[in-house]
């Protein structure tokens, strides 16, 4: 019998304000919320010392780390860490993914408030990214770097802005660096004066926000925000307290969702977390499917793609989707909304295998949030609900156009600064003092905000077209994905200050491999493929309506985006503005009579 989880109703009170604006906010009344995150740690070292905490790959099995061992090896480093003179003001650079060593190693900073910046990997992998790992160490001035291969990451380390910190290195150790095994052998320093310093304002983390408009910018993230955010998240599933939860996750912990959604639930509810080496990607994919044969979780967190991805493999496996549903309590979509079929086969697997489906849901969120501020908690039956306001934080709407509204918010978990950036800091803010998302939402049922909200853009990402015409640019790439899908892996769209919509396509690689295609200084040409788009296409403007969705120019880009310029950002994500600034000559083709320009 599948373990029955209980599911919290929602409940919302609205404000309408005669200015228009309405304000939404949680029914229910907001938990206790701790200190620092570090109580969570000595609570379960006590309470459930041999629980497993972290754990990672190693051989045929897991390297596991129960939560006992986990504090004592937290408290050597924390007292190593001291004796080195770090301290508030001189933060420790994370320039490797997620393993136990980095878990602890962040744990011991925060500790004793020292913040740490953890970055995408793939900065110090990809040898053209140097100035986008340069950049974050100038902004952040770190006094430590930290790379779990020393081999892997070597080139990386000997970067000049790097090279003259203190490096520690777990595996691989250069010349000039120092083992991780030196941290954990600790050190004669006291720490409860340095720890009784610590408290819910003090800054643990400089998280970096997407950049996908402009260059990112450093989020001082502190314990009040990590510890709100997770009262908050156990008052909407209050199912977490049930039982230990238990999640075998990729998600990266330089991003807001994996490094403080994920790894702090864990640790909040005295949870274990089974490291994910592998990815949503040709060639990695298949370790995430390994290590969900291994180990099962109680939840599950995936991009839309890689839920897709294990729905195709669960397919042809019926041992592993046994596995993988037997003790799922709740599947979790984040970033782009859930294909509803992806939604209905994973639905229905479960309910095979556990004779009931889990909460299948998602929220919202910013790394500005830390990061959830609504979630869908109750049971659903389509995807793509973002849900309502969480407890003790409120969401402001401000009319924008038609049935949607501009969204701002308030709370316990929201961000108070951007790292040495006061006039971004001040730009954020409105004369209440609620964050500027920058995002857009409607409502599910306008008559019923209890049934939630749905995302509707990026407000900044919306032009006009030189008719007046607005263009939703945000939303309308979510449904063409779909729509374009497998034959492009990402699109631009284009037309301010034009009379017409342009769109720029990211063709997948196994597109391109599946067709002959040729380079026409920049664009691919092929009169299959060619023909191909402009039928999805056709078919997808003949489901919408106005000037403002309809397609009416295409180029597809021969040259993949480029992280070493920019174009991509460290989740891996369009930057879209980058892009058109880098390739105007494209976009000036697009708008011409070339004859490359798929016409419809």
């Amino acid at each position: 019998m599948a373990h029955q989880t209980q599911y919290r109703p929602h409940k919302v009170i609205r404000e309408d304000r005669p200015d228009g604006t309405v304000l939404l906010r949680s029914g229910y009344p907001p938990s206790d919320v701790v200190a620092t995150s570090s109580v969570w740690l000595r609570r379960w070292a006590v309470d459930r010392p041999d629980m497993v905490f972290l754990a990672e790959r190693s051989g045929p099995g897991w390297r596991e780390l129960p939560y006992a061992e986990a504090l004592q090896q937290v408290e050597a480093v924390a007292q190593a860490l001291l004796a080195r003179g770090l301290g508030p003001e001189t933060p420790i650079l994370i320039i490797s993914g997620n393993s136990v060593n980095h878990g602890v190693l962040s744990l011991a900073a925060h500790l004793v408030g020292i913040p740490t910046v953890p970055v995408a990997e793939q900065y110090a992998l990809i040898p053209g990214a140097d100035k986008q790992l340069s950049y974050v160490a100038q902004l952040t001035r770190p006094a430590m770097v930290y790379a779990e291969d020393g081999e892997a990451f070597g080139r990386a380390l000997a970067l000049p802005e790097l090279a003259a910190l203190q490096q520690i290195v777990t595996h691989n150790v250069p010349e000039g660096a120092d083992a991780f095994a030196d941290l954990l052998a600790g050190a004669h320093v006291d720490l409860e004066p340095e720890e009784a310093k610590v408290g819910p304002d003090s800054v643990v983390k400089i998280l970096m926000t997407s950049g996908s408009t402009s260059n990112p910018k450093g989020v001082e993230t502190t314990h009040r925000m990590m510890c709100a955010n997770q009262a908050m998240i156990v008052d909407a599933l209050p199912f977490l307290q049930d039982r230990p939860p238990r999640i075998v996750d990729w998600l990266p912990w330089n991003h807001v969702f994996g490094g403080s959604h994920n790894f702090n639930m864990m640790l909040a509810n005295g949870g274990s977390l089974y490291i994910d080496g592998g990815k949503p990607v040709k060639g990695l994919v298949d370790k995430t499917i390994e290590n969900n044969r291994l180990m099962n979780g109680t939840m599950a967190f995936n991009v839309p793609v890689g839920f897709a991805m294990l729905r195709d493999a669960m397919r042809e496996d019926p041992a592993l989707r046994e596995t993988y549903f037997k003790d799922l309590d709740m599947l979790f979509y984040a970033g782009a909304s859930l294909p509803q079929d992806v939604w209905r086969d994973l639905h229905d697997m479960a309910v095979e295998v556990r004779g009931t489906a889990p909460l299948m849901n998602s929220s919202w969120g910013l790394t500005e949030t830390g990061p959830a501020h609504m979630i869908q908690h109750e049971l659903t039956d389509q995807s793509g609900v973002v849900g309502v306001p969480m407890t003790g934080g409120t969401v402001k709407l401000v009319p924008d156009d038609g049935d949607r509204w501009e969204v701002r918010v308030s709370g316990p978990n929201i961000f108070k600064a951007y790292f040495h950036d006061p006039e971004k800091t001040a730009e954020a803010f409105d004369d209440e003092g609620y964050f500027l998302t920058g995002d857009a939402m409607v409502f599910v049922d306008p008559d019923d905000p209890a049934k939630g909200m749905r995302f509707d853009g990026r407000i900044s990402e919306d032009f006009k077209l030189l008719t007046g015409i607005w263009v939703r640019a945000a939303n309308m790439r979510l449904e063409l994905l779909p729509a374009l899908a497998p034959l492009a892996q990402d699109v631009v769209i284009t037309g301010q200050g034009q009379t017409e919509v342009g769109l720029l396509i990211v063709p997948s690689p196994a597109a391109v491999a599946a067709h002959e295609l040729t380079d026409d200084n920049g664009i691919w040409r092929g009169a299959a493929f060619e023909d191909e788009i402009r039928k999805r296409l056709a078919d997808f403007g003949s489901e919408t309506r106005g000037t403002s969705s309809r397609i009416r120019r295409v180029l597809i880009l021969s040259e993949p985006p480029s992280m070493a310029d920019g174009e991509i950002t460290a989740k891996g994500n369009l930057n879209f503005r980058k892009l058109l600034l880098r390739r105007e000559d494209v976009l000036e083709r697009l708008y011409s009579n070339d004859p490359a320009v798929i016409r419809l």
